[in-house]
């Protein structure tokens, strides 16, 4: 998927969480996680597979999804919202994680057999998390600054001080925003010429 700003996409498994974020286009009003086979078609795009999704597996998977989303916000300095953060952990509490081993002695921990459903998008997307967390990278997926926008974009930047996916469109406007806001801010009126008379 073609990130803004020419971005790389989030590395390794963190791909996932990006790219469900990223289903919903918000400044555009566009979802494409609306209907079960529209999430299995991303599913089984992610290597995870059909999940057998139902109406409540798209609702949820929109909760987690916008969950994510807000926790992603935290990574730019912002705090999450408590709701988003209960919907997180409400979700992820259902979908339980056991420890896999790969055929060459790689480690890592997977879904839980049995899962279907939102459930095992959310093991897959939980595992994601804690693999993105054990190597540094999680704290990098964020998601714009940017209130229109809010899209999920991983910093690449040295400093990993990224505010917005694309700072030629949305940090032009933030500074833009900031500009017109300190221009016409609060302040004494600006002393006219004397009057002649």
């Amino acid at each position: 998927m073609r990130q803004p700003g020419d971005r790389a996409p989030a590395p390794g498994r963190l791909a996932l969480v990006q790219d469900l974020i990223n289903t919903a286009d918000l400044e555009a009003g566009r979802d494409r996680l609306l209907t079960p086979d529209q999430l299995d078609v991303f599913c089984v795009d992610h290597g995870i597979g059909e999940i057998g999704a139902g109406p409540a597996d798209v609702s949820a998977a929109q909760e987690l999804r916008e969950a994510l989303r807000e926790v992603c916000r935290a990574h730019t300095g912002q705090p999450a919202d408590p709701a988003a953060l209960a919907a997180l952990h409400r979700q992820v509490e259902s979908a339980p994680l056991v420890l896999a081993v790969d055929p060459d002695g790689t480690a890592h921990a997977g879904p839980a057999g049995g899962l279907t459903g939102h459930r095992l998008l959310a093991a897959h997307l939980a595992a994601a998390v804690l693999a993105g967390a054990a190597d540094g990278t999680w704290a990098r997926l964020k998601t714009c600054g940017s209130a229109p926008c809010r899209w999920a974009f991983y910093d690449h930047s040295p400093g990993g001080r990224s505010r917005w996916c694309s700072m030629s469109v949305c940090g032009a406007r933030a500074k833009m925003r900031a500009y017109r806001a300190r221009d016409r801010g609060p302040g004494p009126p600006r002393a006219g010429l004397p009057s002649v008379g």
